[in-house]
């Protein structure tokens, strides 16, 4: 079994959010053994209609056993969101610790519950990290196909593809139509695709809705869907003002490169380095990788993009509270050369406090101008993720 980074507080209640498929239930399994815990999988028809219907017979389960449970764990607990006042209140009254997972803080977070006013940590589980794959991480089926779990243990790529194909129809059916997220599911159908095509893009909103066939506000509306449903991240633009950078037009990078290429059909198109597609896919992992492990080392660091008026780009700016700035540009060679940080070298004197950084392939340490290149694992190890 592959030891996953997640370490969450044993000692108080918490909420575990993740996209379907990232191991959340086995993860809580190996957390808490199941000798002394009560598991309440709302995944189970019976058990959540039961719930649905009398959300107090929570409550009961649990003061109707012998010895008090350790832990309680509510799997998918967004699909009854009215547990969490019975939570609330059994974490006040009796001291209970609850372990609550969901693919979704959608409907949580616009609920009466507002996420138990703090009263519950809030983590996340990602798709495998190179960290905790360790010797069986290989760098182009991560890259192809992305690194959620299930996929990982599967040998050939076309159950591979396969399974991609049906996590992306999964995602429609459980996550959208079966929660009313939308009213009408052919349009969020095709924003999927278009969406997927521009991942790691700035995103040009008026021409999305164009291609999706509706409104713009209707295609910022799918975006925050995509996001309360964790299926990515968004970045903004940097600005020195947080006003500006909230006006500026941000990037979305979807959580995993296998189901980003599954939403966009091009699954069958195998991936070759030294080519445009294999650097993109490689910044799109790179990128979810460092937002990945920034998460489970509990870091306060917040993530932009600068793109000027001239051309000029930083694939991805690192905020670090009390550290100096990470100015970051990730490239798919494996020699790094002048002309690869000649625009990072151009920008990085106009950003306070800023160091700047290349990953890359190239496993040979330099500093070219302003610009330390590192081999991409070599980065993470000096940043302390």
């Amino acid at each position: 079994m592959i030891h996953r980074d997640l370490k969450p507080s044993k000692t108080s209640s918490f909420f575990l959010f993740g996209p379907r498929g990232t191991g959340k239930s086995t993860w809580l399994r190996g957390f808490s053994p199941a000798k002394n815990t009560l598991f309440v999988d709302l995944l189970d028809p019976q058990t959540e209609d039961s719930l649905f219907r009398n959300p107090n017979e929570l409550k009961h389960q649990i003061e109707g056993r012998k010895n008090p449970p350790a832990w309680v764990v509510v799997d998918e607990v967004q699909k009854v969101p009215r547990l969490l006042d019975v939570v609330h209140g059994l974490i006040e009254g009796k001291g209970t610790k609850f372990a609550l997972t969901g693919s979704s803080a959608r409907k949580l977070k616009r609920g009466v519950s507002n996420l138990l006013a703090g009263r519950a940590f809030v983590y996340q589980l990602f798709p495998f990290t190179e960290k905790e794959l360790g010797d069986d991480f290989d760098l182009k089926d991560a890259l192809t196909w992305g690194t959620l779990p299930r996929l990982v243990s599967l040998p050939q790529a076309d159950d591979k593809a396969e399974y991609l194909r049906a996590y992306a129809l999964t995602y429609l059916k459980e996550e959208i139509a079966s929660e009313q997220v939308v009213r009408w599911l052919p349009p969020f159908r095709n924003f999927l695709g278009v969406a997927a095509q521009c991942s790691g893009q700035v995103i040009n909103f008026t021409k999305v809705a164009r291609d999706v066939g509706v409104d713009t506000k209707t295609v910022q509306s799918y975006f925050e869907i995509l996001e309360d449903t964790l299926m990515g991240i968004s970045l903004p633009a940097f600005h020195l003002s947080v006003r500006k950078r909230q006006r500026s037009h941000p990037k979305f990078y979807f959580f995993d490169t296998g189901v980003k290429r599954a939403l966009d059909r091009t699954l069958d198109q195998e991936l070759y380095p030294r080519t445009f597609a294999w650097g993109f896919a490689f910044e799109h992992w790179i990128i979810n990788e460092i937002h990945r492990r920034v998460h489970y080392a509990r870091k306060d660091w917040t993530f932009s993009y600068l793109q000027t008026t001239d051309g000029g780009e930083i694939d991805l700016i690192v905020d670090r509270p009390g550290l100096s700035r990470l100015l970051v540009e990730i490239k798919s060679t494996d020699l790094v050369e002048e002309k690869d940080v000649a625009c990072l070298n151009r920008l990085t004197p106009d950003i306070p406090n800023g160091l700047a950084f290349c990953l890359s392939l190239d496993p040979t340490r330099k500093k070219i101008g302003e610009v330390t290149c590192l081999f991409w694992r070599s980065a993470f190890d000096e940043w302390g993720l």
